[in-house]
């Protein structure tokens, strides 16, 4: 038995509303941010890690130079729950303090 249900396609729908820059569909939600430089943008990443840890559920994460893209899953439950769009709104928080700092 999983511990997250999952959310229907109208909910993802409602939470992808309220997440700028964020898509997806009810398997997955993601985003990909474009950093200052390569060091900002793996120090982004370090900071998601530090977030995602503490919350035992961990994005796929790609980087590309200064792209950095964002993918959440509950992968134990075969889709989007409310862990990952809680996730999603830290990764905006943290990535909006880079974006100013």
């Amino acid at each position: 038995m999983g511990m997250a249900a999952l959310l229907s396609p109208d909910e993802v729908a409602g939470a992808l509303a309220e997440l700028d820059g964020w898509s997806g569909d009810t398997r997955e939600i993601r985003r990909t941010l474009d950093a200052p430089s390569f060091p900002a943008a793996i120090r982004l990443v370090v900071e998601v890690a530090k977030v995602a840890e503490d919350a035992d559920h961990h994005p796929d994460i790609d980087i590309r130079w200064r792209t950095v893209t964002f993918a959440l899953s509950t992968h134990s439950e075969g889709g989007v729950t409310a862990k990952d769009t809680a996730l999603a709104r830290r990764i905006d928080e943290l990535a909006e303090a880079h974006a100013s700092s």
